[in-house]
């Protein structure tokens, strides 16, 4: 018969790698809560020098990136506190090793029966604490490799599916090249996995439909896809039950991946934060004021790539006027407008581009358009930026407020809910 366990020891069945587990998480911990925040400023500083496919792949690496973040983040923050109550229910016993007592406990002969029947010894108690820290700890690390997996088939399969629209002159789209390079690389295994559990138990040792098996999903289990590739979720799958686990973490997965591609979309609606649904919103015949559009007021990590003037206030006798080039909306507006700049040579092409964005982007003071304004090449300093530069006379303009309309080209939406772009930004600044 064994010896009892002295309350003031660590118990023979503690998680050798407690220590481990309490240095990685106090370590990681203060990093990955920065972490998301670094991705968000990622997202928002090269998301303006893209066009849509470039874009696309930023924001899959983002995505997952991000997503891989917050469950590290989550994890080490959980497995902190976790680790806390075990420590708290050790240093407990170790102080009142006898465990509860029932008889000083004000409380009545039937829910003191009660408590009693239901309560486990405080070593029981222990172990289950340092048991469900150390599972935590080890599916948080199992759904981030899990997800690196992911990423790296997504980020492959889209790259590929862009250079192919690419080289195509996009007649290939990339959303039918991702679906086929998905099913090519899919398919054989899908199909091999249901015919093995469907059929694998009555086929010959000898079968051709056995060995073609055998070599098919021998191949996939050694690029990856077999369970000795994940072995943290296949041990708990198999004490938890594989379904469970797989629904449950393919349903985490997806909703920190939902809420990841969510909360950049929140930031750049730039919503207030409180009851403010009866306070005016800016439209087309409201106007407001924009900080993006000022240069001593935009975050150049979150704010959009808009055209931006100094400040409010004008006091000198010109205003500049910076227009950053977004390839998202200008490249395929100038394809539109002037497809013809393409093929034209030498130095001549620069000077037709920079007429055809000067046109793309006319701009109006108080509603009147603006003699003689002149777009020259030049970049927004704080965000590296390409961008267009004018410089506008206000010797004549009088003080008080007043607006400029620099034109860009609409944003088109399939939401029928969506109010119209109007087609310009408005700038609104005083003298």
């Amino acid at each position: 018969m064994s010896e009892p366990e002295s309350p003031h020891l660590l118990s023979r069945r503690t998680t050798p790698t407690w220590e481990v587990e309490l240095l990685i998480s106090g370590v990681a911990v203060f990093a990955m809560l920065q972490l998301p925040g670094k991705f968000d400023d990622l997202l928002f500083r090269l998301g303006p020098r893209f066009d849509h496919d470039p874009r696309f792949l930023l924001q899959l690496v983002y995505m997952y990136g991000k997503s891989a973040a917050l469950i590290l983040a989550l994890t080490f923050v959980l497995h902190l506190l976790l680790r806390a109550r075990w420590i708290a229910l050790v240093g407990m016993h170790s102080v009142y090793p006898d465990g509860i007592r029932w008889d000083r406990l004000r409380l009545g002969p039937i829910l003191r029966g009660i408590e009693r029947d239901r309560a486990r010894p405080f070593p029981d108690i222990i172990e289950r604490a340092d048991n469900l820290a150390t599972i935590v700890f080890a599916v948080g690390v199992m759904l981030v490799m899990l997800i690196a997996v992911i990423a790296l088939v997504a980020i492959t399969l889209s790259g590929l599916s862009v250079l192919a629209n690419r080289a195509s002159g996009g007649a290939v789209p990339v959303e039918t090249t991702m679906l086929a390079l998905l099913a090519f690389a899919l398919l054989p295994y899908s199909l091999a996995l249901t015919l093995d559990r469907l059929r694998g138990e009555r086929l010959a040792a000898d079968s051709r439909l056995r060995a073609a098996l055998h070599r098919v999903l021998g191949f996939y289990a050694r690029v990856g896809f077999g369970r000795n590739s994940n072995p943290i979720m296949a041990l708990v799958s198999s004490y938890g039950g594989e379904r469970k686990v797989l629904f449950g973490t393919i349903g985490l997965i997806f909703l920190v991946m939902a809420f990841a591609s969510v909360l950049p979309m929140v930031n750049q609606a730039g919503l207030p934060l409180g009851s403010y649904g009866l306070f005016p919103v800016p439209d087309t015949t409201l106007p407001g004021i924009d900080s993006a559009h000022y240069d001593d007021r935009r975050d150049t990590a979150r704010d959009a790539a808009v055209p931006f003037i100094p400040s409010l206030t004008a006091t000198g006798p010109y205003l500049p006027l910076t227009v950053p080039y977004r390839p998202e909306r200008d490249a395929a507006a100038l394809q539109r407008s002037c497809p013809a700049v393409g093929a034209t040579p030498g130095d001549a092409r620069s000077a037709a581009l920079l007429a055809c964005l000067s046109a793309l982007h006319a701009v109006t003071l108080d509603g009147k358009p603006i003699a003689g304004l002149r777009y020259v090449i030049a970049s927004d300093p704080r965000s590296e930026r390409p961008a267009l530069l004018a410089m506008i006379d206000l010797r004549a303009l009088t003080p008080g407020r007043h607006e400029l309309r620099v034109a860009r080209p609409p944003e088109v939406s399939d939401d029928p809910h969506r109010a119209p772009d109007p087609g310009f930004d408005r700038i609104l600044f005083w003298r």
